[in-house]
């Protein structure tokens, strides 16, 4: 049997299994419902993934533009078709013996806002198909350039041909891709060779409960999920009476009184649980998604 429960996993992904693997495992051990993630992490990376659990899949979309947080080495000296080790190697070049200054000079030029293009093999999508899919097929694809935002981007240590740098960036921006421009700026080519994410949102590896120990508590596990209201704090709250929280839980708009919002609001019942995701609209409010049961 499935267990009804719902909420939020700071799963703690090894690297090896994809995103939708390590969801499945997780949904297993817990007899979940269903479950989702928000914010793919690449098979051979590790770190925080965001595991929805029953009902509260249908929150994960107000955790996906959350800003990361990463730890990556990156390898000078060479560049491959997937941008990481796990590519087919493309060009070599000699690395030059740079010093940690002149590094620290090329990390500054992608500091800021940034235009990065995607890596081809990716999952972004053109004419509704992932990337990835369309290169495995041997098809010439070409990844449109999005503009990115790298709020930190510090040097941790220097072992030329490696180099291993923290990472704080926008949603969307692609590690592999900054290993790729930093290699070319240096003049040798580079590829990401781990990546570890430390930090999705709020929620940071301190939080988060590694993928194995997930499955040796089994069921146990639900101690370490986090309830749904967790799920929708960068929301603006609202807050309702009895009566509005029983109308919205059916669906039913109400009167709004209170300031306008743009965007979705969580809207929270007198005992302060979650009843729905709402949107205040010509003065009414107006349930998007029902929470509440």
């Amino acid at each position: 049997m499935t267990d009804p429960r719902s909420g939020l996993l700071v799963c703690a992904k090894p690297p090896g299994p994809t995103s939708h693997t390590a969801v499945a495992r997780v949904r297993r051990a817990l007899a979940a419902t269903k479950a989702g993630h928000a914010g793919t992490l690449d098979p051979f990376a590790s770190g925080v993934l965001l595991v929805g659990l029953g009902r509260a899949t249908r929150l994960l979309e107000y955790l996906v533009g959350h800003p990361k947080a990463y730890r990556a080495r990156i390898r000078l000296g060479e560049e491959r078709d997937t941008l990481d080790r796990t590519g087919r190697i493309t060009a070599t070049a000699p690395v030059p013996a740079l010093t940690p200054g002149e590094i620290e000079r090329l990390l500054h030029r992608f500091r800021g806002t940034l235009t990065q293009i995607p890596p081809v093999y990716s999952a972004v999508k053109v004419g509704g198909q992932a990337l990835h899919r369309r290169a495995r097929r041997g098809e010439r694809v070409e990844p449109p350039a999005r503009t990115v935002e790298i709020h930190r981007l510090d040097l941790i240590t220097v072992d030329l041909p490696e180099i291993e740098v923290e990472v704080e960036c926008s949603a969307g921006t692609y590690i592999r891709s900054l290993a790729r421009d930093l290699g070319r700026a240096a003049g040798c080519g580079a590829v990401l060779w781990e990546l570890e994410r430390t930090r999705s949102g709020p929620f940071s590896l301190g939080d988060a409960v590694p993928l194995d120990e997930v499955e040796e508590l089994g069921t146990a596990a639900w101690e370490r999920v986090l309830p749904p209201e967790r799920m929708v704090e960068g929301l603006p709250r609202v807050e309702v009476g009895p009566d509005e929280a029983a109308r919205l839980a059916h669906g039913t708009a109400v009167e709004w009184a209170g300031p306008p919002h743009d965007g979705p609001v969580a809207v929270f019942g007198p005992a302060g649980e979650l009843v729905a995701v709402g949107r205040v609209e010509e003065q009414r409010l107006r349930p998007v998604k029902v929470f509440a049961a």
